[in-house]
């Protein structure tokens, strides 16, 4: 079955930078166009990164996040990063990783997550 594990989470100050790692199994990672989402109080899940499939030539960022955030993928680990950099309050939330469909649809199975909190 599919299984995401999120970790790299952490308390930092404002301006600071965290590396989120994310591990998948049980599809074909290579395959699959990934996205880091995050979640803050009060608000729906956000796409904040995508990478595309394979050589992860491709990515997208939120403007919310450009200039600030590297999303990458290792194939031969089946693992994610996103490095975070100059890191804001705004940026507190759980973040997931998992695939990104076109159609924009969530995935049913989710990770834990892992918390990022930015204090002022």
């Amino acid at each position: 079955q599919v299984q995401l594990v999120e970790s790299g989470g952490g308390l930092v100050q404002a301006g600071g930078s965290l590396r989120l790692s994310c591990t998948a199994s049980g599809f074909s990672f290579s395959f699959a166009t990934m996205g880091w989402y995050r979640r803050s109080p009060g608000k729906q899940r956000e796409l904040v990164a995508t990478i595309s499939s394979f050589n992860g030539r491709s990515t997208n960022y939120a403007d919310s996040v450009k200039g600030r955030f590297t999303i990458s993928r290792d194939n031969a680990k089946n693992t994610m990063y996103l490095q975070m950099n100059t890191l804001k309050p705004e940026d507190t939330a759980v973040y997931f990783c998992n695939v990104a469909r076109q159609d924009g649809v969530l995935p049913a199975t989710w990770g834990q997550g892992t918390q990022v909190t930015v204090s002022s």
